[in-house]
């Protein structure tokens, strides 16, 4: 089980990221927009670094729900390969047979 800082960490920077999403898309639309003018793309450079950086959706990881977990993450079904095999085998994941041969 993961630390419970690392995990509460991670959901508030999933919270920053969907509040600050359209502010952080609509200055990145005018630092890119080539038609405006230098000084209100500048601005807006300096708007976006006023911005948090936890609120950048790359600053969030992957965690498996069942046990935090960040490395061997399935994005399908949201947890660790660890965690996958454990239930896989109490047969709680409905459609997964363990493999033998």
């Amino acid at each position: 089980m993961a630390k419970k800082g690392m995990l509460e960490r991670n959901k508030k920077r999933q919270r920053m990221s969907k509040q600050f999403d359209a502010k952080r898309e609509r200055l990145k639309a005018i630092i890119k927009d080539q038609s405006k003018p230098a000084e209100e793309r500048f601005d807006a450079v300096l708007k976006l670094a006023e911005v948090p950086r936890n609120a950048s959706k790359t600053r969030v990881r992957n965690r498996c729900l069942v046990s935090g977990r960040p490395r061997g993450f399935y994005r399908k079904l949201k947890m660790s390969r660890v965690a996958l095999r454990q239930l896989g085998s109490e047969g709680l994941i409905p459609g997964l047979v363990k493999s033998s041969w």
